[in-house]
């Protein structure tokens, strides 16, 4: 699999400021970062930013379906991706209700992202249903004690001891040296926010030479 890296904000700003510089193969987006970014989470607002999304160059814009029970998180899957079928990656909860949405959905050929994963036994029900991805939070399972790059380990592992074709899609990354230690374990597929992004330009090395370059060019 080659790197793929995709934008984990619901900003239409860091869209415009991050999208053109074609780093990122698409967006993820999820009803919190929604209300941070004090965009509502309905329907008809979500078809409008999916919109800009795409035209920015998304290649995929990963949308959370909501709802309390298995056919709500269904009629609302479904109308999401909808939006746009073929750039459209629907999200739900890896639980029971959500793994019965995404079975139906995925009958349906509606590709899956499985979020909020904790555990690494969670990542063979991805592989179990055929999901596209699976979405472990690095480090809020650091949060809570553990060994968060490990655990990331082991999930990529799993996947590739029973040949899934699923994508352990990292999310909570806290520092771009995440993302180099786990790409280094094999692991290529990343949801990072806007500061990580800048910090993956950070370096004052890099900096002092092109302003070098710059100088010597008009000398």
């Amino acid at each position: 699999m080659t790197l793929r890296l995709l934008l984990d904000s619901a900003d239409p700003g860091a869209w415009e400021r991050w999208l053109p510089t074609g780093l990122f193969f698409g967006v993820t987006t999820n009803p919190t970062l929604l209300k941070k970014a004090e965009q509502p989470c309905e329907l008809g607002h979500l078809r409008q930013l999916s919109g800009r999304a795409l035209g920015l160059g998304a290649q995929e814009l990963h949308l959370q379906a909501w709802g309390s029970t298995a056919t709500e998180l269904l009629r609302c899957g479904s109308a999401l991706h909808a939006i746009a079928p073929n750039r459209i990656v629907v999200k739900v909860p890896v639980t029971t209700t959500g793994a019965e949405a995404a079975k139906e959905l995925i009958s349906q050929g509606i590709p899956i992202t499985f979020t909020a994963c904790y555990e690494p036994a969670q990542v063979l029900v991805a592989a179990a249903l055929g999901a596209r991805y699976i979405a472990p939070y690095l480090g809020r399972i650091s949060d809570l004690g553990r060994d968060g790059h490990g655990e990331l380990i082991a999930m990529q592992r799993c996947l590739d001891g029973v040949g899934s074709s699923v994508r352990l899609l990292v999310a909570s990354l806290r520092h771009p040296s995440d993302l180099t230690r786990l790409a280094a374990a094999g692991m290529t597929t990343f949801t990072i926010n806007p500061a990580i992004a800048a910090g993956l330009f950070a370096s004052g090395a890099t900096e002092a030479a092109a302003a070098q370059f710059e100088q010597d060019a008009t000398a």
